[in-house]
């Protein structure tokens, strides 16, 4: 099995979780706590080393996981939705798979209200003005509303790399370096 077979196996298992999730906190009315809790089990995701080792890790036991992640999620306040479907997933060794229904859950919540997400990578942090400068401007460009995933790169020395769907505006400084050298080496 390649690592494209790899990826392609984990998003399909992604995909079914968080459709069900999805369904059933939508039926529910509870799209804004599903995506409070998204936010906070992206945080987790992004601060915690262990949870990711919990997560990826086959030395431990299903029992292990499904108490580990049953307590996290009861510590966390989530949604009964997503609570079940984690110790679902721990019971079916699958928690590896929770970053892409994580990120499947977005676009899922996104689309249904009308936005798309712009991933921005700057050289310093935007501030929250800059953000919804950015994500106005965006919005008059795209005619939807935007919400921005900003990350900070200090190698673009300045300036943005935004990503809308398929579209990619690079306005570093890095970029611009590069298409410099480019340039030269052909003249030389």
């Amino acid at each position: 099995m390649d690592v494209s077979e790899s990826a392609s196996v984990s998003s399909g298992i992604a995909e079914r979780y968080a459709t069900a999730v999805f369904e059933i906190a939508k039926e529910g009315n509870d799209l804004s706590k599903l995506e409070a809790n998204l936010d906070d089990l992206s945080a987790a995701l992004k601060d915690s080393a262990d949870l990711r080792d919990l997560l990826t890790n086959p030395v431990y036991t299903r029992d292990q996981q499904g108490a580990a992640i049953t307590a996290i999620a009861n510590k966390m306040g989530v949604i009964p939705a997503v609570a079940n479907v984690l110790a679902l997933m721990a019971s079916k060794r699958r928690l590896f798979v929770v970053p892409h229904m994580v990120t499947r859950l977005r676009e899922m919540i996104a689309a249904e209200k009308g936005e798309v997400t712009a991933d921005v990578v700057s050289a310093t942090a935007l501030t929250d003005a800059q953000q919804k400068s950015l994500a106005d401007t965006l919005k008059a460009k795209i005619g939807q509303d935007v919400k921005i995933n900003a990350t900070v790169d200090e190698t673009l020395i300045g300036g943005l790399v935004v990503k809308v769907g398929s579209k990619m505006i690079d306005t570093s400084v890095r970029s611009k370096l590069n298409s410099l050298q480019n340039a030269m080496k052909e003249v030389g």
